[in-house]
């Protein structure tokens, strides 16, 4: 039994690759840098943007990989602990990096 049929895991697959495009486009757009201005709204959409590649992770056909899945998390723990400080996120993201197969990647937060 498959988790969702093709049709439908093709459209979310479609769905979210436009939605990706968008967000990153948004994200390379923004002109905050860390610290200035606008750079909370721009974390934002780095957030959205680790999400949409969890959700890409997500629906893959196939064994949900790993390492990929450690990657995303650590990515979505990572930018989300600057709107949630004081609940470990960080630590929580550092410890699946410490686990992790291969090296995480976070986009260049620097703006």
């Amino acid at each position: 039994m498959t988790m969702i049929d093709e049709t439908t895991r093709n459209e979310i697959g479609a769905l979210g690759r436009r939605a990706h495009d968008l967000t990153e486009a948004a994200y390379r757009q923004h002109a905050a840098t860390r610290g200035g201005p606008g750079w909370s709204d721009k974390q934002r959409i780095l957030l959205a943007d680790m999400a949409l590649h969890l959700l890409q992770t997500a629906i893959r056909e196939g064994e949900l990989p790993a390492d990929e899945l450690k990657r995303n998390l650590y990515a979505i723990l990572t930018v989300s602990d600057q709107f949630l400080p004081g609940h470990g996120l960080k630590s929580g993201a550092d410890q699946l990096h410490a686990g992790a197969l291969s090296q995480p990647s976070v986009p260049n937060q620097g703006g």
